[in-house]
């Protein structure tokens, strides 16, 4: 039993590698594709595009049908790494960098650390929240430090909180429901159960302004659609599922660090010593929520 759970943890800990290294390229990625596209198509056309994959997925996978509690479930994660996070980050990087991005998306696993926190009904000790409370301020006082508006939080930098947010009860609620569902079907379904908000928003976003772009800010809509939307969730949900979305959950910690890399390479981006400097002070508190967290029952391993 011991060498089972251990591998379970080491095969979770590699999906969820794979996943953080996937979703890393997305804000680049969301910026290229914004500056060319309608950021709603963007948001919600990526999200259309996966659910056709997903459907053709579970259709050759023969897929049984969710239960009544599940489907209830599954709009929850619809509604955080679906329909929330594309939208608002798509939003935010018409007008903000990605290297910006990067560092209010730092807060992420605590917020996904708080979720999973309050669904599974632990008591956390004050130091938890304190340490929560600590990566919030710093990202805060980042953005208050940095905006572009004498000093105040801009829009985007709002909507990048909310993104923040609701990914972080997609990715909580998701890892758990993949226990169930296995990964990829977690993804799919939820793919599925955004139709019909992702389908009308898509078509009303093509009509007011005909998607026509370069190769490049379609090759980034590609990968967005295919990797960000779908084929990342494989490995995400089902390392959660595997590992616990306590332990895989640190793993994100890598994220923000890969994508000020790929923003300075991509986009040649400037990674200022502020951004560096926030980054780190989030990152540690997100250790500190991590250790203080209240131990609970090792995960019971689902489908991948």
């Amino acid at each position: 039993m011991p060498r089972t759970v251990t591998a379970d943890r080491v095969t979770g800990l590699a999906l969820g590698a794979v996943g953080v290294l996937a979703f890393s390229l997305s804000l680049p990625l969301t910026r290229i594709a914004v500056q060319q596209l309608d950021p709603w198509f963007v948001a919600f056309g990526r999200a259309v595009g996966a659910a056709l994959l997903a459907f053709a997925y579970l259709r050759i996978t023969r897929a049984p049908r969710p239960t009544r509690a599940q489907w209830r479930r599954l709009a929850v994660v619809a509604a955080g790494v679906v329909v929330g996070f594309p939208m608002f980050t798509s939003l935010a990087l018409t007008t903000q960098t990605s290297a910006h991005g990067a560092v209010v998306v730092a807060v992420l696993p605590a917020m996904t650390a708080v979720f999973a926190v309050l669904r599974a009904g632990e008591r956390p000790s004050p130091a938890f929240w304190a340490a929560a409370a600590a990566g919030l301020l710093a990202v805060l006082t980042f953005l208050v430090t940095s905006g572009g508006v004498g000093g105040t939080l801009t829009v985007a930098d709002l909507f990048l909180l909310a993104a923040v947010v609701l990914c972080g009860l997609g990715y909580a609620e998701g890892g758990a429901l993949s226990r169930e569902l296995g990964g990829a079907r977690t993804i799919c379904w939820a793919l599925l159960v955004a139709l019909p908000v992702t389908v009308p928003v898509t078509a009303a976003a093509a009509l007011a302004d005909p998607p026509h772009a370069d190769t490049t800010a379609w090759a980034a809509f590609g990968y967005l659609t295919a990797v960000s939307m779908l084929l990342g969730f494989f490995a995400w949900y089902a390392g959660l599922a595997r590992g616990g979305i306590a332990q895989v959950g640190q793993i994100q910690l890598a994220q923000p660090v890969l994508t000020l890399a790929w923003s300075a390479l991509l986009l040649g981006e400037t990674v200022t010593p502020a951004s560096i400097t926030a980054a780190l002070v989030v990152l540690g508190c997100v250790v500190l929520i991590q250790r203080t967290r209240a131990s609970a029952p090792a995960p019971a391993v689902g489908k991948v």
